[in-house]
């Protein structure tokens, strides 16, 4: 028995070697019906996340391809209603909300190897009126949560990742320098709406903190979710491009007059202290001046990167000062239920945008993503509450 739903489809791209932007196709989708241990949803809300904007502009790879299918739903953040179980699930049942939670594959610590509806294979995403997960791919929503679930869905992802990556960060910057030693680090962050979630979450933990970015809509945002806001545009060309430094002199000028300005407004700011831990989803073009910014004993912390994947360190360096370089990657399922737990007393949720895109303007929603003209956390609905 087959499933028909109502989805939102990307098909591989012709050339794997020449991989071109591509355009989501909205049309019947079908997949085979739910087995013992998993569960039939329909999605309610979700989230628009960055690795999705990577597998429509194919980068760093077309994942059609790296899945070996024709065409793959996308969609790894929201909430969704459940409609059927299989009998050996326990964890939700019928007519319960529940969150995504998008790991695709495990490996034998239950780290996901594997994102679902992204680069692993034979998962869906909520980009459809309908979809099947397992059981450990969903977590109930409190029945009587105080939060909307379009927070909901936008915490999902997010701030899941962001709980996970807080709690390797902040426990080896402890193994490193005790709470007596230092009660209030300072926490600096690039990056988007996960920075911003485990800025939060470091906020709460009593660390003075500052996110950096150069778009408008994102500073009101960072201002209301108690974190201190530091325009980036004030420090003009501050990406580092190392094959431009060499061949390049106006632009080397002006990128070390923009990271002048930048490590002298941490020094202001911290008063002289540096950054203890430096959350940083953006990777090679601010690698330098992040790395310049720490102060010893400091972590520099991520759990993916947007426009950068390869870092260059002087490892001798690194080591004499205790740097210590913290790479993760979503969470544990266990690591997901104990951010619920504590987001739903603690306030600990995204603000979203007042605007909720519907399910038909999801190619509106894609621009807006692409050009920058949405908050930290854009939401869209599937199927009615």
């Amino acid at each position: 028995m087959t499933v028909k739903t109502d989805a939102w489809v990307l098909y591989k791209g012709e050339d794997p070697r020449n991989p071109q932007p591509a355009e989501l196709v909205r049309e019947t989708f079908e997949f085979d019906d739910i087995g013992e241990n998993e569960v039939l949803a329909e999605p309610l809300y979700g989230c628009w996340e960055g690795n999705m904007g990577h597998a429509i502009q194919r980068r760093p790879v077309d994942i059609c391809h790296q899945r070996g299918e024709d065409k793959v739903v996308l969609g790894n953040a929201g909430v969704v209603r459940i409609i059927d179980v299989g009998k050996n699930v326990k964890a939700v049942e019928p007519g319960q909300n529940a969150i995504i939670f998008c790991n695709g594959i495990e490996d034998r610590w239950g780290y996901p190897k594997k994102i679902l509806g992204f680069d692993a294979p034979n998962t869906m995403g909520c980009l459809a009126t309908k979809m099947k997960l397992t059981e450990r791919q969903v977590i109930p929503i409190p029945d009587d949560t105080q939060h909307s679930l379009a927070q909901w869905a936008a915490f999902s992802l997010r701030y899941i990742t962001a709980w996970s990556n807080w709690e390797l960060a902040h426990g080896t910057f402890r193994l490193l320098v005790h709470w007596d030693e230092l009660a209030a680090p300072h926490v600096w962050g690039w990056g988007g709406g996960v920075t911003l979630a485990e800025l939060d979450l470091a906020r709460r933990h009593g660390c003075r903190t500052v996110m950096m970015s150069g778009n408008e809509i994102r500073l009101q945002t960072i201002i209301k979710t108690g974190v201190t806001p530091l325009d980036r545009r004030q420090f003009g060309n501050l990406s580092w491009d190392p094959k431009r430094y060499k061949s390049d002199p106006d632009y080397k000028k002006s990128y070390l007059e923009a990271e002048e300005l930048f490590l002298a407004k941490v020094h202001e700011i911290t008063r002289g202290k540096m950054v203890q831990i430096f959350i940083d989803y953006v990777g090679a073009p601010v690698h330098r001046p992040t790395l310049k910014a720490l102060s010893r004993e400091g972590i520099i912390t991520s759990a993916g990167w947007k426009e950068g994947m390869t870092l260059t360190n002087i490892r001798a360096i690194e080591c004499i000062k205790r740097h210590q370089h913290i790479n993760t990657h979503y969470a544990r399922y266990a690591q997901g239920w104990k951010a619920v737990a504590y987001a739903e007393p603690n306030g600990w949720m995204p603000i979203i945008d007042e605007r909720i895109y519907t399910f038909d303007e999801i190619p509106e929603l894609v621009h807006a993503y692409d050009t920058g003209n949405v908050n930290c956390f854009p939401t869209f609905q599937i199927n009615p509450e």
